[in-house]
C-alpha cells in the first residue's frame, strides 16, 4: 500500500510512527566491551584531572631547568617633585618643582647553591613519573571496573532471560492447575500454590530487571554518558567463555605483576622522589655563590649644564697684601648655565657594576637540620608504603588465584546441580501432567530448577571475571 492513497490524517500518523520508531532504533547504541573501555578512558573526568596534574608537574620540571639561567630585571621610574628634596643627579637639596627619571637593569646568575638546583631538577623529573604512574593506575582501575560492570550486565541479562522463562513455565502450570481445579481433580490449595509460584517468578523478574537497569546505569556513568540515553550491551559468543585459563603458578604470577603493577610503580617512584628531596634540603648546609651585575642612569630637569663665563663689570676682592693691607681684586664673571638635554644627561650619568655575592649559612636556628630529618622520615615512610603496596599486591594475586580455582569448582558443581534439577523437573512435570504428582512437589521441583539455573549463570560469569582479574594484574588486554 502506498502512502499517497491514504487519507491525510492516516498518512501523518504513519509518518510520525515511522519517525518515532526510527528515532528509537537509532537511540539503541550497541556497546561492545572494547567500545565501553575506549569511551570510558576518553571521557572519564577523573582521568582528565590526573592528566592535568601530570601536565602541571611537567611544567614544574621545565621551570626547575630554567632556574639555572640568569635572571634579569629592569626598574624604570619617573616622579614629579614638589618642595624641598634631594636631587639624585646632583646629590644636593633643591626647593622647586622638578621632574626626575631614573632606571636600572639588574642581572644575577647562581654559580653554586649546594647542588640544590640540580637535585631539584632530578626530583621534579621523578615527580613527573609519579603523576604518570598515577594516571596509569587510574586508567587500569577504570578498565577493571568497566570490565567488571560489563560482565555484571551480561550476568543480569541472562538472569532476566531465565526469569522470563520461569514465568512462562509457571503460567503453563497455573493454567493446568486451573483446569484441574475446575474439573474437580485438585483442591483450592493446589491452585493457590500455582498462583503463588507465578507471583514469586514475577517478583524474581522484577528484581532481575532492576539489577540489570542499575548495572547499565553504572556502566553509563563510567563512560560519562547521559543516563537517559539508551544502549544495548553486545553479548559475546558464550562458547568462547568456556576456553579460559584457570591454572596459574602463584610465584611466577606475582613476579610478573610486581614488575608492571601501577600501584607498586607509583609507590616506588614516590620513594625515589622522597630520597631525592633529602639531597635538596642538605644543600642548605652549603654556601651559595652568585654573580650579579647592574647598569642604570638618571635625569633631573633641575640640573643645569655649565656653558662658560662672561664679565659682569664688577670686581671681586680675593685678598689683601701686607703690610699696607692693599686689596687684591679680580674682574667679576657670571656663569652661563643652560638646560641639560635628556639624552646627554642619561649618557653622562650612565653607570655599570658587576660583582660576586657569597652567602654563608652560619646559624639558621637548626632549620636546615630539621628539614633534613623530616625529609629522611618522609623517605622511610615512602619505603614502608612501597612495601605495603607489594604486600597488598601479593595478597590480591594469591587471593585471585584461589578465587579462580574456587569459581571453576563452583561452575562444575552448579552445572551438575542444574542438570540434575532439570532432569528431575522434566520427570516431575510429566508425572504432574497425568496427576501422579501434587502441586506442592511440582512447585518445589520448579523452585529448585530456578535456583540452580540462576546459580549456574552466576558461576559461569564468575569464572570469566576471576580470569579477567588475573589478566588485569598481568597487564594483558582484557577482551571477551
Amino acid at each position: 500500500m502506498k502512502l499517497k492513497y491514504l487519507p491525510a490524517k492516516v498518512t501523518i500518523a504513519c509518518l510520525v510512527l515511522l519517525a518515532t520508531v526510527n528515532i528509537k532504533a537509532n537511540a539503541q547504541e550497541v556497546i561492545t566491551l572494547q567500545k565501553a573501555v575506549d569511551r570510558a578512558l576518553d571521557r572519564n573526568l577523573t582521568i582528565k584531572q590526573a592528566q592535568f596534574t601530570e601536565a602541571l608537574s611537567t611544567e614544574d620540571y621545565k621551570q626547575s631547568k630554567y632556574n639555572r639561567l640568569p635572571a634579569f630585571s629592569a626598574g624604570p621610574q619617573a616622579s614629579y617633585n614638589f618642595g624641598r628634596y634631594l636631587d639624585p643627579s646632583t646629590n644636593q637639596f633643591a626647593n622647586q618643582k622638578t621632574l626626575t627619571v631614573n632606571g636600572s637593569v639588574n642581572g644575577q646568575v647562581i654559580l653554586f647553591q649546594g647542588g640544590q638546583l640540580r637535585n631539584q631538577i632530578i626530583q621534579n623529573r621523578i615527580l613527573v613519573d609519579v603523576d604518570k604512574s598515577n594516571t596509569a593506575k587510574i586508567k587500569n582501575d577504570l578498565i577493571l571496573s568497566v570490565v567488571t560492570q560489563y560482565l555484571t550486565i551480561l550476568t543480569n541479562q541472562d538472569l532476566v532471560t531465565a526469569a522470563k522463562q520461569q514465568i512462562e513455565i509457571s503460567k503453563l502450570a497455573l493454567d493446568r492447575a486451573q483446569k484441574q481445579y475446575d474439573a474437580g481433580n485438585q483442591t483450592l490449595a493446589d491452585l493457590s500454590q500455582a498462583k503463588a509460584q507465578q507471583s514469586t517468578n514475577e517478583l524474581n523478574l522484577t528484581n532481575a530487571q532492576n539489577q540489570l537497569d542499575l548495572s547499565v546505569l553504572i556502566l553509563k556513568q563510567y563512560m560519562e554518558m547521559n543516563p537517559l540515553e539508551e544502549i544495548t550491551v553486545e553479548k559475546p559468543d558464550i562458547s568462547k567463555l568456556n576456553d579460559i585459563k584457570t591454572v596459574y603458578n602463584e610465584a611466577d604470577l606475582l613476579k610478573s605483576a610486581l614488575e608492571i603493577n601501577p600501584d607498586v610503580k607509583l609507590a616506588q617512584t614516590r620513594q625515589l622522589a622522597a630520597e631525592q628531596y633529602i639531597k635538596i634540603v642538605k644543600g642548605g648546609y652549603y654556601p651559595s655563590l652568585a654573580l650579579f651585575g647592574s647598569a642604570g642612569s638618571n635625569f633631573s630637569d633641575a640640573r643645569r649644564l655649565f656653558g662658560g663665563v662672561v664679565p659682569n663689570g664688577r670686581t671681586d676682592t680675593v685678598g689683601f697684601v701686607q703690610p699696607n693691607n692693599q686689596a687684591v681684586t679680580v674682574p667679576g664673571f657670571d656663569q652661563i648655565q643652560g638646560k641639560y638635554p635628556f639624552f646627554r644627561q642619561i649618557s653622562d650619568n650612565f653607570y655599570q657594576s658587576v660583582g660576586i655575592s657569597l652567602q654563608i649559612p652560619i646559624f639558621s636556628r637548626f632549620q636546615t637540620r630539621t628539614n633534613v630529618r623530616k625529609a629522611k622520615i618522609n623517605y622511610e615512610n615512602a619505603a614502608v608504603n612501597t612495601q605495603i603496596a607489594k604486600n597488598n599486591l601479593s595478597k590480591i594475586i594469591i587471593q585471585a588465584v584461589y578465587d579462580l580455582r574456587a569459581a571453576e569448582k563452583r561452575l562444575v558443581s552448579t552445572t551438575q546441580t542444574y542438570q540434575a534439577n532439570k532432569d528431575a523437573f522434566n520427570t516431575v512435570q510429566q508425572r504432574f501432567n497425568v496427576g501422579l504428582v501434587n502441586s506442592l512437589d511440582y512447585n518445589t521441583s520448579l523452585t529448585n530448577l530456578n535456583k540452580s539455573q540462576f546459580d549456574l549463570i552466576n558461576a559461569r560469569y564468575e569464572v570469566v571475571f576471576r580470569s579477567k582479574v588475573i589478566d588485569y594484574y598481568l597487564g594483558n588486554p582484557i577482551t571477551l
